[in-house]
């Protein structure tokens, strides 16, 4: 099948960066039949009206999308200014069905899609979340066991303006996106952007979010320890170097989400983080790491290279709001070596407020996605 057709354009204005996106793109394909657009938040406001301008004018009825403080296309990074970019593809007719905002229990989702989805037995979605909705951590999870054997991509709209997404019309307040039927062949794998330090503990004694307790010692105890003595003499230091990973229930500690180090108590010996946890579970101390982002970015686009058994249509990737500039530098470095490494394929997506891959919300993270 065809690859997929990209573009992107900046403005002055939407309309301006919309229609020169559309020159860019050309001629669509009369058989496209979904887009993804990705604007920034700059644009915020005015997704709508970017959509419904699209669709006129490209011939493509169903899209999806969201705002990002920066967005991805091909090998090009966009901040700072009002950015527009599209991915418009061809699937098979009856392989994807778009939905908006669910519901908390995913009522709706279950209501007008089960028959759909209960046809097949795997499944894989891009979603898009509100990062101010509480549900929207539940429901990532529910989602992957709710629809047979579903992995989900994606990540949390970033902005400092508006928090727009789009699945076939405006929404906000929790999940939206597009799922597909195992007719649609996609590879996708994740990279971390921290490091783990020392092995992983068990948390003896907690409460919501504040550990006390790590292998029946002081948690603090623990922590200073694995950061080593420079920076225990000074806790201070920690904050944006130092933060927590939770690793999934299972023997692959490998596989951990990132959450902040919110505080520590220096009389208690209490650390607080960004996550509820539990006593029993696993965890273990991580610093972001420059270096090591960029060995497991090129491993991983490397795997995924390799698990591509036909050739690549096109591409979506969802990389932390923390990462592209921040940690790799100007000049678009972190798209540019995942395009040095698959060829140069049309790629889409967005600097996020959380990454979503399989069922669970990764921080510091890239996803990335190949439709093959």
């Amino acid at each position: 099948m065809k690859r997929f057709l990209t573009a992107a354009a900046e403005g002055r204005d939407w309309r301006t960066a919309t229609n020169a996106c559309l020159d860019a793109l050309g001629e669509t394909p009369p058989e496209a039949n979904l887009g993804f657009v990705y604007v920034t938040d700059r644009l915020a406001d005015e997704l709508g009206a970017i959509v419904r301008l699209l669709r006129t004018a490209s011939g493509v009825a169903e899209w999806v999308g969201t705002v990002g403080v920066g967005i991805c296309l091909d090998d090009r990074e966009y901040y700072d200014s009002p950015a527009v970019g599209i991915m418009v593809a061809t699937f098979p007719e009856d392989a994807f069905r778009v939905f908006p905002t669910l519901d908390t229990d995913l009522a709706n989702l279950v209501d007008n899609f089960k028959p759909w989805y209960s046809q097949d037995e795997q499944h894989f979605a891009v979603v898009h979340g509100d990062p101010r909705s509480g549900t929207t951590p539940d429901q990532i999870p529910l989602l992957a066991e709710t629809v047979p054997r579903a992995y989900l991509v994606g990540g949390l709209t970033s902005s400092q303006t508006g928090y727009a997404q789009y699945a076939n019309g405006l929404c906000e307040g929790g999940l939206s996106g597009v799922l597909f039927s195992g007719e649609v062949p996609v590879a996708a794998s994740l990279t971390q952007g921290c490091s783990p330090i020392g092995r992983p503990h068990r948390i003896t004694e907690s409460r919501r979010n504040v550990i006390m307790g790590l292998d029946g010692r002081p948690a603090l105890d623990v922590f200073k320890e694995d950061i080593g003595e420079v920076l225990a003499r000074d806790i201070s230091r920690v904050a944006g170097y130092i933060f927590v990973g939770l690793p999934a229930d299972g023997p692959d500690l490998s596989d951990y989400v990132v959450r902040n180090l919110l505080g520590v108590d220096s009389r208690s010996g209490q650390l607080m983080i960004g996550d509820l946890v539990r006593p029993g579970q696993s965890v273990l101390f991580c610093r972001r790491d420059g270096p090591s982002a960029w060995d497991n970015l090129n491993r991983m686009v490397r795997s995924l290279r390799r698990r591509a058994d036909a050739p690549i249509r096109g591409a979506l990737y969802f990389s932390c709001l923390g990462r592209g500039r921040q940690l790799f530098g100007e000049g678009s470095a972190e798209l540019k070596t995942i395009q040095r490494e698959l060829g140069n394929v049309p790629l889409a997506g967005f600097f996020a407020n959380g990454e979503i891959a399989r069922g669970r919300l990764y921080g510091y993270t890239g996803v990335l996605a190949l439709f093959l």
